[in-house]
């Protein structure tokens, strides 16, 4: 079957196939990246992240998911605030080196402040502080809710990921 082609019969995947299909299904959407970030003994973490969207208006809350072994997640969960730095166009290094293994020394070299208790990358598009709310485990992530403390925006184009690529998005 050929990426073009639709399934005509719906028997159950084996867990080998769906894998492959939910990969290959999710690799068509397109989504935000954004590093999600956090303070712990003084020291900055952070962590790319394609899987946050805006949750609520009123209060404001948005949610990420962060995968259950990463080590931002014990430190978000532990200072209970982080913040949600929105990736623009010209920022692919800065995806790629927080999307590393590495602690706070993925902050070696990057430009960053303190905001509202949580690291914050100044050239970013997008900028959210948040209070952790709610930690809800779904399979191998965690979904961490969080209430808006404060919020900044540029008017750059956004840094997107689809087709396992970076790209943006243009309007039609």
């Amino acid at each position: 079957m050929t990426g073009t082609e639709f399934r005509t019969e719906f028997a159950e995947d084996t867990a080998a196939d769906l894998k492959a299909a939910f990969r290959a299904t999710m690799a068509g959407v397109c989504t935000p990246v954004s590093v999600v970030t956090a303070m712990a003994g003084g020291a900055p973490h952070g962590t790319t992240v394609s899987a946050f969207a805006s949750l609520s208006m009123e209060p404001p809350m948005v949610l990420v998911s962060l995968d259950r072994t990463s080590d931002l997640l014990a430190v978000v969960d532990g200072g209970r605030r982080f913040g949600v730095n929105v990736l623009g166009t010209g920022h692919v290094d800065l995806a790629l080196n927080f999307a590393r293994k590495g602690g706070p020394a993925k902050f070696d070299g990057v430009e960053w402040l303190l905001h509202s208790g949580v690291p914050r990358l100044p050239t970013a598009s997008g900028f959210l502080a948040c209070e952790v709310t709610e930690l809800v485990t779904g399979g191998d992530h965690v979904v961490v809710f969080g209430r808006v403390l404060t919020a900044e925006s540029a008017p750059l184009p956004p840094l997107t990921y689809h087709a396992r690529t970076f790209g943006t998005h243009t309007a039609l």
